[in-house]
């Protein structure tokens, strides 16, 4: 006999607090993953492809042009050991950006935070990124170079630095464009600026000191030498670690307060 034949009305479990925010993130994920990359496969490879692409065309023409490596006996590795935390920042940033502008309107709902929203876009970049990195690796080693660094655990930290910077930099960007739109092309010609100087394809303390000591304040320049360090270890430079932790989370502090008391608003 079952529960209804019997008179008892069973109730549907009641989900626990985490249980309804992991749900609230999963939804939120699949939602990001359906609108940028339609739903399809073809669409996510493309999104990890891309970066990949864009590190390996550089890499391309600094090696054909027989471009010497300033350390180091690989010119691929030196290349992408630095394009890769750049793009990262980049990339991360951007996409922030985009997913708290696109999905505003989901915040308004009881249920969703804005930081879900943008933990739930982090999740999906650093799926995203990793398989990049996957991809540039198998390519490495299928060029006949090794691209483990020395020291992983620093080459690690250096990049979750710039996962936090992205971040940082791409929340801040959503309370400025809310008060000036044109900087939603303004923040892509910036970090293009900040990709350019940022020792990418150079190192910047074999510059005169009067330079360096400028574009240290740069925190880029800083994360770039943080992931180059798990790979030279001889690298003569001091990374003000502090310097780069309190900047990203400064930024991203005063992006959320922005947010949540002056652009909300303002909308």
């Amino acid at each position: 006999m079952s529960a209804i034949d019997r008179g008892v009305v069973t109730r549907p479990r009641q989900r626990s607090q985490m249980e309804s925010y992991l749900h609230v993130l999963h939804a939120l994920m699949l939602r990001d993953m359906r609108t940028r990359f339609g739903g399809s496969h073809w669409g996510y490879m493309i999104a990890v492809l891309w970066p990949v692409v864009h590190i390996f065309m550089l890499v391309l023409i600094y090696v054909l042009r027989h471009v010497p490596a300033p350390i180091g006996d690989s010119r691929a590795l030196f290349f992408a050991s630095g394009a890769v935390p750049a793009l990262v920042f980049q990339y991360v940033s951007r996409e922030v950006m985009k997913a708290v502008m696109t999905n505003r309107p989901l915040t308004y709902y009881p249920q969703v935070k804005l930081f879900d929203v943008i933990f739930s876009r982090i999740l999906v970049e650093i799926v995203t990124g990793f398989l990049g990195l996957l991809t540039v690796s198998a390519i490495l080693v299928a060029a006949g170079i090794n691209p483990v660094p020395i020291d992983p655990f620093t080459s690690m930290c250096g990049y979750l630095a710039a996962i936090l910077l992205g971040l940082s930099f791409g929340t801040i960007n959503v309370s400025i464009i809310a008060f000036f739109p044109a900087w939603m092309m303004g923040s892509i010609l910036f970090t293009l600026v900040i990709y350019v100087t940022s020792g990418v394809m150079f190192l910047p303390n074999f510059l005169p000191d009067q330079i360096y000591n400028v574009l240290k304040y740069n925190p880029v320049v800083g994360i770039i030498e943080w992931v180059r360090l798990g790979y030279y270890p001889d690298l003569p430079v001091t990374i003000d670690y502090s310097y780069i932790l309190l900047f990203s989370l400064s930024l991203l502090t005063i992006g959320l307060l922005l947010e949540k008391h002056v652009v909300r608003k303002i909308s």
